[in-house]
């Protein structure tokens, strides 16, 4: 009997390691979006230079995955070698806790111009609101642009003293406020575990907050989620592109055309957060351009598209209110528009045609003056919050929206 226990405890061994590496493979892992930055624009193009950029994950998990996309690029693009490691602070990471990261096992990839692609599982512990510094070296190209977000809110640490994916302290840099070619970070989670998008403008991208500070509501959604223990296993992904409008293209593709890539294809997402059309309705001035001028009808009918798709897929939407903008630059806010406004925002309450309302106009706006944000909410543009507001707007959010029965 004793013989036989090496033997036992080796099998043992065995079967945890296999384990350990089934859950950060790609067949076995149950992913979750836990960060995410919506391509908009062809950004400058980077070429034999690194670059680090800070992620912030809403949930957390066993392995990592992230995805690089060359939507905006114009022409074949090699990308790697890519690392990932804990953050600590500035464009440092803490020393032994940096991963190589693969794609189809190799060091490098090569996206051809509009394609994106998952890297392997990278096996580490990422705890709840964790920061993760990504690296990204970009070998010598011929004037590719870059693909980037442009309002990322976050300082992105780029060098030209080629490949400095590995250093602990980031040599001879400059910054930029851009997120470059990195659209996602998912994390191995729970069976139990399902993402939430955040999927909006520039309201949801968090423009009018402080910059590395994470005040976008989504983040503070995520770290109310991660305050109760019902919940540690939702992830957030925020889907905020600056300008976006619902049905045209602007900053950033339409709404309409970018639903499937940046709501409904994110890993076993199960609830939606719908923040659309102010700008639908800031482009319908007088001076707009007749194609730009959209109807209270035509909003609305554009959110019934989104949410017949969403449901098609069994995900759940939920409607959140236009949040007040009296006092935006002329022609943006005029007493049509804010009719406009109402007019959809009743729309929203009382239709039933979302699976429930998110009453944000409610949230921020000012009682004693309906059409205008709470001063202590506004970042000075009447248009956008501040990270107050963005906390306010985020508190006001029933979590019990986001369980398991829904």
């Amino acid at each position: 009997m004793h013989r036989s226990l090496p033997r036992f405890f080796l099998w043992m061994t065995c079967f945890f390691c296999f384990a350990s590496a089934s859950a950060a493979s790609g067949g076995a892992a149950h992913w979750i979006g836990a960060w995410s930055a919506s391509p908009d624009a062809a950004g400058p193009a980077v070429s034999d230079q690194t670059i680090r950029q800070v992620v912030r994950t809403s949930a957390a998990g066993t392995a990592v995955r992230m995805r690089l996309s060359n939507l905006d690029g114009t022409a074949p693009l090699t990308l790697g070698p890519v690392r990932v490691a804990l953050h600590t602070e500035g464009s440092a990471i803490e020393p032994g806790t940096d991963h190589a990261v693969s794609f189809h096992g190799k060091p490098t990839i090569t996206l051809a111009k509009g394609e994106a692609v998952w890297s392997d599982p990278v096996e580490m512990a990422v705890k709840p609101l964790q920061e993760l510094a990504i690296s990204l070296y970009v070998p010598a190209n011929a004037g590719v642009a870059s693909t980037i977000h442009s309002a990322a809110l976050a300082t992105a640490y780029l060098t030209e003293q080629g490949d400095a994916t590995s250093s602990v302290q980031f040599p001879g840099m400059e910054t930029n406020n851009s997120r470059f070619f990195l659209t996602d970070v998912d994390v191995a989670s729970a069976p139990e575990g399902a993402t939430i998008v955040a999927f909006g403008d520039s309201i949801t991208d968090g423009v009018g907050s402080n910059a590395d500070a994470q005040q976008r509501w989504p983040d503070y959604l995520a770290t109310r989620l991660q305050g109760d223990v019902r919940f540690k296993a939702v992830g957030v992904a925020d889907a905020g592109i600056g300008g976006n409008r619902i049905l045209h293209d602007d900053y950033g593709p339409s709404a309409l055309s970018r639903f499937d890539r940046d709501a409904l294809d994110k890993a076993n997402v199960r609830w939606i957060v719908l923040l659309e059309g102010i700008n639908d309705i800031g482009s319908s001035g007088p001076h707009a351009k007749a194609e730009d001028r959209v109807t209270v009808e035509q909003i609305t009918g554009g959110m019934k598209t989104l949410i017949q798709r969403a449901h098609a897929r069994g995900i759940r939407i939920y409607g959140a209110t236009l949040t007040p903008f009296a006092g935006a630059s002329w022609p943006y806010h005029s007493a049509a528009n804010e009719a406009k406004r109402k007019a959809v925002n009743d729309w929203i309450r009382h239709s039933g045609a979302f699976d429930a309302v998110v009453d944000f106009d409610k949230a921020i706006g000012d009682p004693a003056h309906p059409d205008r944000m709470l001063p202590a909410y506004d970042s000075g543009d009447h248009l956008h919050p501040n990270g107050e507001g963005y906390k306010a707007m985020a508190a006001s959010i029933d979590l019990g929206l986001f369980q398991a029965k829904h």
